[in-house]
């Protein structure tokens, strides 16, 4: 989102391109595993995907390790040659080392998507990290012509959390919402306590979900929009979930959607 010119193209862009690279999950998934997805219930079709990413991360790690190596072997190679050779394939060498160190974090994502969800734990100010949220996507939004508003009840106190997970978590739920609004709207983020939690809210004054399909908006893959591979509320609850915490959708009483999400300030796994 480096300028807002063509930030609401970009987005749209990126994320019609996972729809068309994630469309077919389902046969994918029936392929892999020889079963028909479409059958089962959604804490099935969780597991069927968090298993075809376990596999998949699993054999692609082997060939990366294998290559790891034989770069290193490489670059021991070079001191034999003579300067300026080894000058200009150490740095091919270095290109390729930083690809598959790229390559080695997207597994160790998928990794952490198949098996239990981990975190890594401390004090966390949610405010700070709606702001930090609202402001990666503003440019996003001033594109669409979307007003984002942020609302937070102060004093708000720190949650012990997981940084990094957390804000993907939320980035998750403002990029449903701007997809679920498109064009001229509002979305609004408010973060509140309530019985004892810290509630934050995604609320946009878009289409709203249809009632028959509230059970089914976490449901991996799952989309009612044109754009968005259907994974991002997946993934949002599995991190809200990994933190002790909960995350709801419900539609607003003035339309539009409402996406809730309730952490502890302490979770359980932390407080034992």
């Amino acid at each position: 989102m480096a300028s807002s010119t063509g930030a609401g193209n970009g987005l749209a862009g990126r994320n019609n391109r996972c729809s068309l690279c994630c469309w077919p999950v389902e046969s994918i998934l029936a392929k892999a595993l020889g079963q028909d997805p479409s059958q089962l219930a959604a804490a099935e079709k969780r597991d069927l995907l968090a298993r075809l990413l376990g596999r998949l991360a699993h054999e692609i790690r082997n060939p990366l390790s294998s290559l790891d190596i034989h770069v290193q072997l490489l670059e021991e190679d070079l001191a034999a040659l003579a300067p300026q050779m080894r000058q200009q394939l150490t740095a091919r060498l270095e290109i390729i080392h930083g690809e598959l160190h790229r390559l080695e974090g997207i597994v160790e994502r998928f990794l952490r998507l198949a098996g239990p969800a981990g975190v890594d734990l401390e004090p966390v100010e949610v405010p700070k990290i709606l702001t930090h949220v609202c402001e990666l996507l503003r440019p996003e939004a001033a594109a669409r012509e979307i007003g984002i508003t942020t609302r937070v009840d102060e004093p708000l106190p720190p949650v012990m959390a997981d940084p990094v997970r957390l804000t993907q978590a939320l980035l998750n739920l403002l990029i449903n919402a701007l997809q679920a609004v498109e064009k001229k709207g509002r979305v609004e983020v408010s973060a509140a306590m309530a019985d004892g939690l810290v509630c934050v809210a995604v609320s946009d004054n878009g289409p709203g979900i249809p009632p028959e399909k509230l059970a089914s908006i976490f449901d991996p893959y799952f989309t009612t929009k044109a754009e968005g591979s259907g994974l991002g509320l997946w993934i949002a609850q599995q991190i809200a979930t990994a933190h002790g915490g909960s995350l709801q959708a419900q539609n607003g009483p003035a339309g539009g959607a409402v996406l809730t999400m309730r952490l502890p300030l302490r979770t359980t796994h932390e407080s034992r």
